[in-house]
């Protein structure tokens, strides 16, 4: 069967009778953002900070005078799974510190006694007789006692670096005001009163200098450590009044202003031909500032020198009882200084604050700041901070600070009026052009930060932010 088909139809294409979008495109000024950039963050710290001008590039903060005795953390060296104290992070006691024999150091790290613990051991009881120090080197032990009514309260939670049973080498009456318990498993160093003394009996300059230890004018000192001024209260009579004054410190602590800066390159084709509508040049120096600024917040944290983690005083330094950030760890943190403007923490952490006030049943506080509502513990606002580290362990700290020169808190130092400023302590200087016609500009901005006394930073260390399993 054959079917037959009708003539082929040609269907022609519409004709084209208006200018196509993508030709009209080409003669048209299309509506553009300004050029953006993903690292720009809140930088609250640099907000919040009371920037003091520093002249002279240095500020020098002067105390009362303080007697400083071995309050920093031990370090340790490990060898497989030996670990070992490093002689002179001895002089990290108290009543080592100053003494730097390294032969007779060495012979005290000698006798130190490795134990490793694991999770729930009890290390010391409360009452028993305290006969040598421990040393931890790996791991978290919390210290409880018995409370007034008779009730188990809990005193501390040690952890890297810190040590307890110092008395119990110099005193041999000494007894465990509490019990130790192994919150996680670790390792640790112990150092008994007999080893200690066979050494100080070879060592004359040891002994020397624990003698000298023991003169110190230890009922000079407030409980802050500072040199008490002698006064007289409720006398009545004529009482001969004591004599009194303020001593400082010898060598106060200089804070040098740091630098961050770098080179912007523009070439010159590109600012003539290609300015308009935005200035190629104002939009290039923008995001250089930004990121200049970033780097400045970053430094303020974390620098060595004078960055806030690693300048915060050890005894303002406390762990979590048991891991993630609770209430109760946000208490105590704020309890350890007067008027406290702000915790500072990594977004992360802040995820993990309100897990917990989740798990607790509470519902967070938020206060207005700058214009904005941010989350808030006893009426201080949790800020974010992406510059705070988090280590691999998923752990990272939460900062709490007082600020402000009268308030004898953290300040932020800078110095303006410098030549070619752009911003308050920020300069942009025009370098010159090249051969190559591209054109040069240094962008320099100068700053440090300062805590004017120890109780003005406190840190939560060690904070535990990964989700849990149910």
């Amino acid at each position: 069967m054959t079917v037959e088909t009708g003539p082929e139809v040609q269907v022609e294409p519409p004709r084209q009778s208006s200018l196509s979008t993508a030709a009209a495109r080409n003669l048209a000024t299309t509506t553009k953002s300004a050029p953006q950039m993903q690292e720009i963050s809140s930088r609250w710290l640099l907000r919040m900070l009371p920037w003091v001008e520093t002249k002279g590039g240095a500020y020098r903060v002067n105390r009362r005078l303080s007697y400083t005795v071995g309050d920093g953390r031990i370090e340790f060296v490990q060898d497989g799974s030996q670990v070992r104290v490093i002689p002179r992070e001895l002089g990290e006691l108290a009543l080592l510190r100053g003494f730097e024999d390294d032969a007779v150091l060495a012979a005290i790290a000698d006798r130190c006694v490795q134990r490793d613990f694991r999770a729930g051991e009890v290390l010391v009881e409360r009452g028993t007789p305290a006969e040598r120090i421990h040393m931890i080197a790996h791991g978290r032990i919390g210290q409880t006692s018995v409370g007034k009514y008779g009730d188990e309260v809990a005193v501390s939670v040690l952890a890297d670096g810190d040590r307890f049973g110092e008395n119990a080498l110099l005193d041999a009456d000494a007894r465990w005001d509490y019990t130790a318990t192994a919150e996680t498993s670790g390792t640790l160093l112990t150092l008994s009163r007999a080893d200690f003394a066979s050494v100080v009996g070879q060592a004359p300059g040891l002994h020397a200098h624990i003698e000298e230890f023991g003169s110190l004018p230890r009922q000079r000192q407030n409980k802050h450590g500072e040199a008490e001024i002698a006064m007289s209260a409720g006398h009545t009579g004529e009482v001969a009044l004591p004599g009194a004054f303020v001593d400082y410190e010898l060598k106060p602590r200089e804070y040098e202003l740091s630098v961050a800066q770098t080179v912007l390159k523009v070439h010159t084709r590109v600012a003539d031909l290609y300015n308009g509508p935005m200035n190629q040049t104002e939009e290039q120096l923008r995001l250089t500032i930004e990121a200049l600024r970033e780097r400045q917040e970053h430094e303020l944290i974390n620098n060595p020198e004078f960055g806030l983690l690693a300048n915060a005083d050890f005894k303002q330094r406390i762990q979590p009882h048991s891991g993630p950030p609770t209430p109760d760890d946000l208490d105590e943190l704020l309890c350890r200084r007067r008027s406290t403007k702000l915790f500072l923490a990594h977004p992360r952490t802040i995820a993990a604050i309100g897990r917990e006030w989740n798990a607790a049943g509470l519902y967070p506080d938020t206060v207005e700041l700058h214009g904005q509502r941010v989350p808030a513990w006893r009426g201080v606002p949790i800020l974010p901070c992406n510059k705070i580290p988090i280590s691999k362990e998923n752990t990272s700290s939460i900062l709490a600070m007082r600020l402000g020169e009268d308030n004898q808190g953290v300040i932020g130092l800078r110095q303006t009026g410098l030549p070619e400023e752009y911003e308050p302590g920020l300069s942009v200087r025009f370098m010159g052009i090249s051969e190559q016609a591209i054109m040069s500009y240094l962008v320099t901005t100068y700053y440090s930060a300062a805590i004017l006394v120890p109780n003005a930073l406190g840190v939560l260390e060690n904070v535990q932010i990964a989700r849990r399993r149910d």
